[in-house]
């Protein structure tokens, strides 16, 4: 279905971090949270060092979406714009994306500006597809599946976007992504171009990338709640959802007080260094996760634990975030990726031929040695001291 596509424009006015908060079941998401205090942080640094006076905006969408607005506000939103109607429940794009473009476009009683400064979304499954549709819509950039944001000035030289000058681009949000299964992190930039103006500067969050904040009820008294109209274009309802069904929300590794995870040192016998990993897992009575490596590795394995390489038992900055009181990591080296997920674990035991190897570096206990070697002896010790308290 063609779109307008709103052209950029030069010299636009533009202001503020705007925030997409996604809910589910009428509770906001926990990355939602996450944002909105990264926002709030951000944004108060942001008013300090450029003499500014700008604010955090919240943006929900739904049929009860005004109950979520004073949660909104607690945790950082000095404005929340509500969109409520029975069409916006459940999730679907078009809907969406017209929703939350226009809101970009829009002024009222508040928004005084063509479009906002910088817009976050949550990098979930409906995030991702909103960020991407509303940025196209905007005719702005997108960094996507970002783990840390701040805001700073740049200086660039480049022969198409500043003629070959040094240029400062000023208040450039500096959006930094994972690359290369999170051993390399890129910072990307949305700049203008000589004769375009690019806004909203956008990235889309990785769940887990920041703490969420502690509610503070004394900012209720200075939150504005503002209802946005809700317009759809002509076939953007097309698509009627009938029935939906709620999946399991499968494994979940978060509440466990013990996990156990394999990574890529599995790669010699990928059937039996999974078995291994599940016997551990049963012996210490833990959940059983996977790094990011054995999930991208395509390892062909017998039909007992195939079931087992999923992309829900992945745990890292693309993943699950644990922090059990032990985590035993076998056979991974521990990258940046893979750290995110677990480092605030009580006590880490990691096993890798590798002395080299990162995790070495923030584990309580490092094994030298063969996890096909090492792991069946923790087993049978295991084992050995539970016969003996029995």
């Amino acid at each position: 279905m063609d779109y307008d596509v709103y052209e950029a424009t030069q010299d636009a006015s533009v202001g503020d971090m705007w925030v997409f908060c996604e809910s589910r079941d009428g509770q906001l998401r926990d990355v939602s949270l996450e944002m909105l205090g990264k926002a709030r942080r951000m944004m108060d640094d942001y008013n300090e060092e450029y003499d500014a006076d700008e604010n955090v905006v919240a943006l929900v969408l739904g049929q009860d979406a005004r109950g979520l607005a004073g949660e909104c506000v607690q945790h950082g939103a000095d404005v929340v714009y509500v969109a409520e109607d029975e069409q916006l429940v459940p999730f679907r794009l078009l809907p969406y994306t017209t929703v939350v473009a226009n809101a970009a476009l829009m002024r009222d009683e508040y928004k005084d500006y063509d479009k906002p400064r910088y817009f976050l979304f949550p990098a979930t499954h409906n995030g991702r597809d909103l960020s991407a549709t509303v940025a196209g819509k905007l005719d702005t950039g997108l960094a996507s599946d970002c783990d840390d944001l701040y805001i700073e000035d740049a200086e660039i030289k480049h022969p198409f976007k500043t003629e070959g000058e040094e240029t400062v681009f000023e208040r450039t949000l500096h959006m930094v992504r994972p690359d290369f299964s999170g051993f390399e992190h890129s910072t990307i930039l949305c700049l203008d171009n000589p004769h375009r103006d690019f806004h909203p500067q956008s990235a889309s969050v990785i769940p887990g990338s920041f703490p969420v904040p502690e509610p503070d009820r004394d900012r209720l008294q200075e939150g504005r709640i503002l209802q946005l109209p809700v317009k759809f274009r002509e076939g953007d309802l097309d698509v009627t959802v009938t029935e939906r069904e709620h999946l399991d929300d499968g494994v979940d590794l978060t509440d466990d007080e013990r996990v156990v995870a394999v990574g890529r040192g599995i790669g010699e016998d990928p059937t039996e260094g999974l078995e291994l990993g599940l016997e551990l897992s049963d012996a210490l009575g833990s959940g059983f996760g996977l790094s990011r490596g054995v999930i991208t590795a395509s390892y062909n394995v017998d039909g007992n634990v195939e079931s087992y390489v999923a992309e829900e038992r992945q745990i890292g900055e693309t993943g699950q975030i644990v922090e059990p009181d032990v985590y035993i990591a076998a056979g991974i080296s521990g990258a940046v990726q893979h750290k995110t997920g677990m480092d605030e674990s009580e006590f880490i035991c990691s096993i890798n031929t590798d002395p080299e190897a990162p995790i070495k570096d923030f584990s309580n206990v490092y094994i030298h040695g063969d996890l096909f070697e090492v792991v069946p002896r923790l087993i049978d010790e295991i084992e050995r001291i539970r016969e003996g308290d029995e």
